[in-house]
Parts: C-alpha cells; structure tokens; sequence
C-alpha cells in the first residue's frame, strides 16, 4: 500500500497504492542519479498508458516521466536501488515494468499471468520479486537478475497486501475475500496452510524482529489479527475502535504499531490506534480530522504522518496531514495540503521531508501532485504535479 524499505517488511494493498531534458545525459550524470534520493510516483492516466513520475528529493524537480506497460497501482525498490519495479494492470493482463534507477529507463514488461496484479514485495537480498495478483487468487514470483516471472502460486481468493520477514524466509499475503493470510516459503515458493484472520484482511505489516505480522482487516468493525510467524498462528483480534481499519505501520523499535481508522463517507471522521506490541492490547485511538488513509513513521519513530481528505457534501474539498508525536501519542496542528482526498504517503531516509500523494490538486484541475512537508517546522513547500490522473496510486522513494 512507502520506502522501499518499508517495502520488504510491510506493504499495503493500493487503495483501488530519465535526465533532465534540459542537457544531455553524461556518464557521470547517470552515476550520480543513482546516489540521488529519488521519489518514484505511479499514477494511472484516463484514456492512456500510465506512468512513473521521477522527483529528486533534493530539489523537489520532477524528471521526465517514464511510460508503463498499463495503468500503475504498486511500486518497489530494490535494495540496492538500482531498478524499481512498478505494477500496472490493463485490459490484456498485468505487467510488471522494471526501471533502471541510473538512467530512469524501463526495461520491457513482465507478465504476471493475472488481469488485475495489485501489490508488490521484494525480498531483502533483493533476488525474488512477489506480485499478488488479486483476480486470479495466485502470487507471481519474478527472478529480478533475469526479469523473469516464474510459475505462479496459489493463495485464497482476492490477494491483496503481500509483505515479507526480515529474514526473507517468508512472504505473507492477505486473501481479502478468503479472510485468510497464506504464508509463501521463499525458498522452495510453496504455499503453506492458510492463517484465518478477520474478515477481510487488507493490510500487513511485520515488526523489525520478524516475529509478529500484523493484519488489519477492512471489515465494519475495526480490527487487526497479530500472526506469530514462527508458528503461523493467528491470536486474538484486537479492536481498533473504528469502522474499517485500513493502513498500518510499525515504529523501527517494534514497540508500536499503528492503525489507521479510515472513518466513511457519512462524514464519520478517521482515527488512528495505537497497539502496544508487547501485550498486543490498543491504546485509545487519537482522533484526526478527516478521512484517514496513509500512514508512515519517521526513522527516528518519534513522529507518524496521516494523510487524510476532508469530505463535505458533494466529495472531497480538501486534504491534509496530521503529524502525530509517538512518544505521547498525541495529534499535532493538521498541514493543509492543496490536494482534494488523500493518497499515499512516504518519508526521506534522512526523515526531513514527508510526500504527501493527492487525488487531485484543487487550484490545477484533476493533475496530481506531490506535497512536500520538511519535518523539522512541519511546514508544506509547494505542491510539485505530476503527469498522471487524478491521483497517486503508489509512492516509494530510494532507500
């Protein structure tokens, strides 16, 4: 559903989530590109091929866009930063799109063997490539030193997040219509036994010890199944306190996790949980002030970033991120975005700068754009478009 970091131990089911042209591209310059902290923006477009926004960090400039083999809804990184692989879907099949990092250039298309391919996951040495494919009920494993797409595995139906341990030994995929999470053993991609959890399991998310995996299910009650991962077994649910739980990231200790409380369309405003993980028990949920979507935690852990839409009659009019201090679990004054709704969220590896994704910005029609927020005074920097449509479906950023 992001750094590419947090890509292989936590992913989030999307919410259906090249050189400046000004001179010609030198040696040195595709070398230093590649040291860049670049932020990669998926985005579908109506009527056209989707595309892959670059924008460096650094001076928040986009580079030109890179064309996708359909419309894009997932996106990780390698860890070594040299190639992003961007997940699209189109009326003939999915695809997978690999980008070379150095050049911003995109490699021919992978078939996923499924119409509607919808998360992505990479293992931490970087080897193995896992893509849920949520109409065919399978997880596509992708070689990324040949490119190659192996025999599909099967899972429960409608497959949505993905995310895969620490040590890489195994992936865990959500089955939405299942409600059921199926554990893959990456060395041999073997589908172990399915883990019942709540209805509807959207959403996972692995503490840095590798030990829990935590499911939050989009099911009208609000709840998150924790996973014991040497044992596979679900324990008790924990209620969230809102509707639908949707978004969940974890704090770099493993001591928080947090949920987000998306609220609904009857003006029933969002939330987040926090969930001590030691005693999996949640703490009283910190109230936002718009539909919540994303969230995302500072390397540092003291600072979590929401985003959320404002909702008024007639649809969004508005949207905002709301810092939250960890250390008291406290909501800071909200930053007013110029987008209309909410997207995905992602944070710098240094932690100074937040990007906050927009369904569309409401001063520049429907464009969607990037906000960034510098951490230290919380305060935004203009918006920064990009070429896609409407809204942003996935972010990642170069560890």
């Amino acid at each position: 559903m992001t750094t590419a970091a947090a890509a292989v131990i936590s992913a989030a089911a999307p919410a259906r989530g090249g050189i400046s042209g000004s001179h010609r591209p030198q040696t040195a310059a595709r070398a230093s590109l590649a040291h860049r902290v670049i932020l990669y923006v998926a985005t579908p477009s109506a009527g056209r091929p989707g595309t892959v926004t670059p924008i460096n960090t650094a001076t928040n400039t986009k580079l030109p866009p890179i064309k996708t083999g359909g419309q894009p809804y997932a996106i990780a990184i390698t860890p070594d930063e040299k190639t992003a692989y961007v997940v699209s879907d189109a009326y003939q099949g999915g695809t997978v799109t690999p980008i070379r990092t150095a050049t911003n250039t995109a490699l021919p298309p992978i078939k996923t063997g499924g119409h509607t391919p919808w998360a992505i996951a990479i293992t931490p040495d970087g080897k193995t490539a896992y893509v849920t494919n949520f109409d065919s009920g399978t997880v596509t494993p992708i070689r990324t030193a040949t490119n190659t797409a192996l025999r599909p595995i099967k899972t429960g139906l409608l497959p949505a997040a993905i995310a895969i341990t620490p040590d890489g030994k195994t992936a865990y995929v959500a089955n939405n219509r299942s409600g059921t999470v199926t554990p893959i053993r990456t060395a041999t991609n073997t589908a172990l036994p399915p883990i019942k959890t709540s209805p509807h399991p959207n959403f996972i998310a692995i503490t840095p010890d590798g030990k829990t995996a935590y499911v939050a299910c989009d099911n009208h009650s609000g709840t998150v199944t924790p996973i014991r991962t040497a044992t596979n077994t679900a324990l008790r649910p924990i209620k969230t306190g809102g509707i639908d739980t949707g978004d969940i990231a974890i704090t770099p200790d493993g001591k928080t996790a947090y949920a987000v409380n998306i609220g609904n369309d009857n003006f029933q405003l969002g939330s987040v949980t926090p969930i001590r993980t030691a005693t999996n028990t949640a703490l009283r949920p910190i109230k936002v002030r718009g539909n919540a979507a994303s969230i995302a935690i500072t390397p540092d852990g003291k600072t979590a970033y929401v985003t959320e839409g404002v909702l008024n009659v007639g649809g969004y009019s508005g949207g905002m991120v709301t810092p939250i201090r960890t250390a008291t679990n406290t909501a800071l004054p909200p930053i007013k975005t110029r987008s209309a709704g909410a997207g995905y969220i992602a944070i710098t590896p240094d932690g100074k700068t937040v990007y906050a994704g927009s369904v569309f910005d409401v001063t520049r029609g429907s464009r969607g754009t990037e906000t960034p927020i510098r951490t230290a005074t919380n305060a935004a920097l203009p918006p920064i478009t990009v070429h896609g449509w409407a809204y942003d479906a996935a972010i990642a950023i170069t560890p």
